[in-house]
């Protein structure tokens, strides 16, 4: 499975970015999909996961009630709407994929995208 996330960017605080992530390859499979995040000088941290039916999500309580993810299933494609983004949630933002839901929350990850970088300014 490949995953190729894109959306990254510049953004004021206060405002809005979707990133998303398109999975390919071996993809009949049903994968649950999560995004991670690592700040400079930090570890990577959990962020938010979606279920492969979507019927359930988990996120950081850090972005609860800024950030949804939504999936895509017939497009095999998960996006990250985040709102009212703060100068703290900059950091280089990466997809992942796991058959696991719970997996994806501990951070067992079987597929990592490469990273998009989201800055964001004060």
């Amino acid at each position: 499975v490949q995953l190729q996330a894109s959306g990254g960017g510049l953004v004021q605080a206060g405002g809005s970015m979707r990133l998303s992530c398109a999975a390919s390859g071996r993809t009949s499979g049903t994968y649950a999909m999560g995004w991670f995040r690592q700040a400079p000088g930090k570890e990577r941290e959990f962020v938010a996961a979606i279920s492969s039916t979507g019927a359930s999500t988990n996120f950081a309580n850090s972005v609860k009630g800024r950030f949804t993810i939504t999936g895509d299933n017939a497009k095999n494609t998960v996006h990250l709407q985040m709102n009212s983004l703060k100068p703290e949630d900059t950091a280089v933002y990466y997809c992942a994929a796991d058959r696991g839901y719970s997996r994806i929350i501990e951070g067992h990850i079987d597929y990592w995208g490469q990273g998009t970088l989201v800055t964001v300014s004060s």
